[in-house]
Parts: structure tokens; C-alpha cells; sequence
């Protein structure tokens, strides 16, 4: 399972060109892709990383303050693009990204695992859905986070 993670000071997802279906102000963007072998333990990795880690500014505007303590918004947005290969060729091969009867439930219950992490409602992309993906990445601060790599 693969995060990037935006920090942003507004966010939003847009599908069918006019319905927007998530907006944030002061918090993180989180594009996620899913792979066949991901589990719970990968879930509950990425959750933990995403709700402790310390990339907004304190008073003295250094990075040392968490989602949790600022009690900031998310959007998770689905992307199988972030499992793509680029080894061969110039085509990306898609292969490793999970199908979507694996991924669509990992998908929601990394969300509803985020929501008991840091409390509140996270709002969502539309699972497959081709999404319009605004924001305003503030820093700009952007991390991406391999559970399968923890370094």
C-alpha cells in the first residue's frame, strides 16, 4: 500500500464536472494505491503514520505538530496509478494495482480505520470515479509513504 500525502490549506474532489463531493480547508490530502497483497497490518501502519506525523507548523512555524494536534480535515482519494511500473518501455504497466474487488473494501476501511485514528468524519473520493482533484498544497509539503518499504 502506497500514501502520498499533501498538506494543504484547501482541498477538493470533483466528478461528473460539477459535483463536488469533498472539501477541506487545513489538512492533508491523501492519494492512496492498493496492491493484492495489502492487509490490515499495512492499514494500520499507514493510519498511524498519517495521524502522528509531524509536518505542520507549530508557533514558532516549525514542522512539529501532527494532524491530531491540529485537528485538521483529510480527503483519501483512490489512485491505482501510484502502483504503476515504468521499468520497461514508456508505457506504465498497471499490473500490481489491486483489482477492484480487493481494493474497493481496503479502500473503505482504511478510511473508516483513518476516522477512529484521528476522530472524525474522513471524506472521499469516488472509488473509480474519473476525479478532479483540486488543491493548494501548502509548503509545499509532500510525503509518500511505501508500507511495504518502512524506512
Amino acid at each position: 500500500m502506497k500514501i502520498v500525502i499533501q498538506r494543504v490549506s484547501e482541498a477538493s474532489v470533483t466528478i461528473n464536472e460539477l459535483e463536488e463531493v469533498a472539501s477541506i480547508k487545513k489538512g492533508l490530502l491523501i492519494l492512496l494505491g492498493i496492491v493484492d497483497d495489502d492487509t490490515q497490518d499495512d492499514i494500520d501502519f499507514l493510519v498511524r503514520k498519517v495521524a502522528n506525523l509531524r509536518i505542520f507548523n507549530d508557533e514558532n512555524e516549525v514542522m512539529n505538530t501532527s494532524l491530531l494536534d491540529i485537528d485538521g480535515e483529510v480527503i483519501v482519494v483512490s489512485q491505482f496509478t501510484l502502483q504503476a511500473s515504468t521499468k520497461k518501455g514508456n508505457r506504465p504497466s498497471y499490473i500490481k494495482a489491486a483489482k477492484s474487488v480487493i481494493a474497493i473494501p481496503l479502500y473503505e476501511n482504511f478510511v473508516q480505520t483513518l476516522e477512529k485514528e484521528v476522530s472524525k468524519k474522513v471524506q472521499t473520493g469516488q472509488f473509480g470515479a474519473d476525479m478532479k482533484v483540486a488543491l493548494i498544497n501548502d509548503g509545499p509539503v509532500t510525503i509518500i509513504i511505501d508500507s511495504k518499504n518502512k524506512e
